[in-house]
């Protein structure tokens, strides 16, 4: 999954290429100058690098950077126009592993000679691998390990600050209320969890899984995390819920709303979501 992690390709002189997540050769004949990434969080990653003028347009709901609110609107993440993608010249798309209709999407664009590189990072090892292939691309290799260096190192802070640490408390992550849904042990949600001294409930091998009122009941979490965003627009609070009072998490009152770009969407701001957590899981190691 993760080939092409810290060297690309030996090809054509001047040649600059990687490995994307699903083991496609992505080549480009010159470092990228105008980038369109297809999901969100690629564009928080470019300006973390120092790249935001390389982004050329942005999908209908992305507004960070704030720089890019100005840019040309390409569609929706998993619906862009091609002809509008077409008509900015793109010479890299960046596209996130998802549902199968995105795939067949990152099919059509290939077909019109549009080079796309497709990542899933689910951990901050994977995130950091994409941003070193990034630095690639774009020929930024400099400002992508300043990047990953600056991040671990404030993960190794928290991590100092935790260690030692016996208990760790059952989490469960509220991807969606209705139909309720949570983050699965394929997600970054889950690193950030275990990152910030917690233990997910969902022993899953999925980004998300389905839970039925009785499952939940039967986990009785000890900390109840609500994400609010797209996905989970509006939420109650658990302890508004009749069938939610009888969980531990709601009877000791342990429950956190949390921005769901920031825990969802993994990027620069992952880090500052185990940093957030972290002292909620924790409170007597942050005083």
């Amino acid at each position: 999954m993760l080939g092409g992690l810290l060297l690309p390709f030996n090809g054509l002189a001047g040649e600059t290429a990687i490995t994307d997540d699903f083991g496609n050769r992505v080549a480009l004949p010159m470092p990228a100058q105008r980038i369109i990434a297809l999901y969100g969080a690629f564009n928080e990653i470019l300006a973390a690098m120092g790249l935001e003028e390389r982004i050329v347009g942005r999908t209908k709901a992305d507004s960070l950077p704030p720089s890019i609110v100005s840019k040309p609107s390409i569609g929706t993440h998993m619906r862009p126009n091609i002809e509008v993608i077409l008509s900015l010249k793109p010479d890299l798309i960046i596209q996130s592993a998802g549902r199968k209709e995105g795939a067949v999407m990152v099919d059509q664009l290939r077909k019109e000679g549009l080079c796309v590189a497709v990542f899933n990072p689910n951990s901050f090892e994977s995130l950091f691998s994409v941003i070193r292939r990034l630095g690639i691309l774009t020929g930024e290799g400099a400002p992508a390990e300043r990047l990953i260096g600056s991040l671990g190192r404030r993960l190794s802070v928290v991590e100092a600050r935790l260690r030692g640490v016996e208990s760790r408390p059952g989490v469960f992550f509220e991807v969606r209320h209705t139909n309720l849904l949570a983050a699965g042990r394929g997600s970054i949600v889950n690193e950030i969890i275990e990152r910030a001294g917690g233990r997910n409930c969902i022993g899953i091998q999925k980004k998300m899984a389905r839970i039925g009122m009785e499952t939940l009941i039967e986990m009785n979490p000890e900390v109840y995390v609500v994400q609010k965003g797209p996905m989970n627009q509006n939420p109650s609070l658990p302890s508004e819920r009749d069938h939610f009072k009888v969980l531990d998490a709601v009877k000791n009152k342990r429950i956190l709303m949390v921005d769901e770009q920031i825990y969802s969407r993994p990027g620069p701001r992952s880090v500052e979501a185990v940093e957030s957590l972290a002292p909620f899981l924790h409170p007597e190691r942050f005083r």
